[in-house]
């Protein structure tokens, strides 16, 4: 999609639709007042709050009514739509307007081009409109035949956000706003890269062709190299390599490197890519197998942060690590009882072979922890008691250091995205002893599965220099409910794929670079 900012009058921008954000007003019989378009003629507004009234509408979230004929504006069309609550005097929150955005350009396919009238001229409001326009335009439809595709209605092409002169926020000039916009649409435009590679059927998405796709999808600020099978096995990389030898396809290590010349500071990103996961010979049920295409969304979301820092040019060095692998069963499979040694030399009793992501992901986190880095943040859809835990649409972040937990909580609230942070508590290491390894892979049933699994991943952030009392700061997001929405659509969320921790590791890494400057 094609995003611009332009101070011009709402009224006189000449697009195919005008959007203006609304909020429930006080009294049971009025319409829902307009946020940022209260400059618009009076005749525009007195018609615009009659048919709301008529229609019966709120200014509620996701709530998107379409009107015609509204005099002294110049679109054809004029799309209302709902921030959900705004207190009397208070601006919308940043995730509020993005909902809101991305609620109306679901609705604006079929029109070409959108004026969006922003309901606060600030930069940070001015980008949640522009993602969330990105993100709501978003369709995936690369698995559609040809004449289902030519069928279907175009999403938006471009969208133009205006303001008058005198409605930018003090000390706000438009070349902030034009930078915002642009900004906002490289991360939710890499957050869509996401969506499409976790979209994508696993036949066609598998550990080669995902690292394929991310060579050819890297800039040349980033350096991408790929490790093969004999080289995970000669690396000593004994998860991957067991996850994945129960499949035709082999596993893939995928490394992404971003070295800006005046970083300020050095983050390691690892991802769980499980391109699909039937859980190996610890077979899932049928219905528990239908979305594991998905399994590989924390890897997505590194590979779609790694390029966004970059083309973003943050002044911070960012090596992504893809732990790539298809978990299937086979005569050649990881058995249950096996046991594997992993990449820096500990050993691990797999007694659950659906307890996979763990594997890959610790070999990823031994190789970052091995060139020290200022944080290793790793994310997976990796704990089903994520979701019992927090639901589909919260994160769970967990680390060893709780500075670096906070930073991450901070990250996400900046991005808009939902996360809560939980403890690794001090008894759950034990649920992990073997009686005839290092570790096993698994702990209790039913018990902590979301912090025991984040106590097995803690172990591989340890040094394994000559400095045993340096401590790597590590963190761990677990996506399992919100990197695939399996429900009805919300804001700027289809079903399918979101892209959930992209704006997230962006924003750690925007911030983290702050910090050091």
């Amino acid at each position: 999609m094609k995003l611009a900012f332009a101070t011009t009058a709402p009224e006189s921008a000449r697009a195919d639709a005008l959007v203006v954000f609304s909020a429930p007003a006080s009294g049971m019989m009025a319409a829902p007042r307009l946020v940022g378009a209260d400059t618009l003629p009076g005749a525009a507004i007195s018609h615009l709050e009659e048919s709301l009234r008529a229609l019966k509408a709120t200014g509620k979230a996701d709530e998107v009514r379409t009107l015609t004929g509204v005099p002294k504006v110049a679109a054809r069309v004029v799309v209302v739509t709902g921030l959900g609550s705004v207190p009397a005097g208070e601006e919308p929150t940043h995730e509020a307007v993005r909902r809101a955005a991305g609620a109306a350009a679901r609705t604006l396919t079929g029109h070409g081009e959108a004026a969006v009238a922003l309901p606060v001229a600030t930069p940070e409001h001015t980008a949640a409109v522009a993602a969330g326009l990105v993100l709501g335009s978003y369709r995936f439809d690369a698995h559609r035949g040809a004449k289902a595709q030519a069928a279907a209605e175009a999403p938006l092409v471009s969208a133009t956000l205006v303001a008058g002169k005198k409605s930018l926020a003090p000390g706000v000039s438009a070349s902030d706003l034009s930078k915002a916009v642009e900004e906002a649409e490289i991360v939710a435009r890499h957050q869509c890269f996401t969506r499409d590679l976790v979209n994508t059927a696993p036949n066609e998405l598998y550990p080669q062709s995902f690292a394929e796709l991310v060579e050819k999808a890297a800039g040349k600020g980033v350096k991408v190299e790929v490790m093969d099978e004999k080289k995970l096995a000669a690396g000593g990389f004994g998860g991957l390599i067991a996850v994945g030898q129960g499949s035709v396809r082999p596993p893939r290590l995928v490394t992404m490197t971003y070295s800006p010349r005046k970083a300020v500071a050095s983050l390691a990103y690892v991802g769980k890519g499980i391109t699909f996961d039937s859980g190996g010979l610890s077979l899932k049920p049928p219905a528990s197998m239908m979305t594991m295409k998905s399994d590989m969304g924390g890897a997505a979301a590194v590979a779609a942060a790694v390029l966004a820092v970059a083309e973003l040019e943050l002044p911070v060095a960012v090596t992504g690590y893809l732990c790539l692998a298809e978990n299937m069963p086979s005569g050649s499979a990881t058995r249950p009882g096996d046991v594997i040694t992993q990449r820096g030399g500990l050993t691990v009793e797999v007694l659950n072979t659906d307890a996979e992501g763990r594997l890959v992901l610790a070999d990823g986190i031994a190789l970052a922890a091995e060139s020290r880095p200022d944080a290793i943040v790793d994310i997976a859809t990796l704990t089903g008691a994520q979701i019992v835990a927090l639901g589909k649409r919260t994160a769970a972040i967990l680390a060893n250091d709780d500075e670096l937990q906070g930073a991450l909580a901070q990250a996400a609230a900046d991005a808009g995205e939902s996360v809560w942070p939980l403890p690794i508590a001090e008894e759950v290491r034990s649920h992990l002893d073997s009686t005839v390894a290092d570790m096993k892979n698994i702990g209790e049933a039913g018990t902590a599965g979301t912090l025991v699994a984040a106590a097995f991943l803690r172990e591989f952030a340890s040094p394994t220099d000559d400095d045993p009392a340096r401590t790597q700061p590590w963190g761990h997001i677990d996506i399992a409910g919100p990197s695939f929405n399996e429900g009805g659509t919300w804001g700027y969320t289809g079903k399918g794929a979101t892209g959930f921790g992209v704006p997230t590791l962006v924003e750690f890494a925007r911030g983290y670079a702050r910090s050091r400057d």
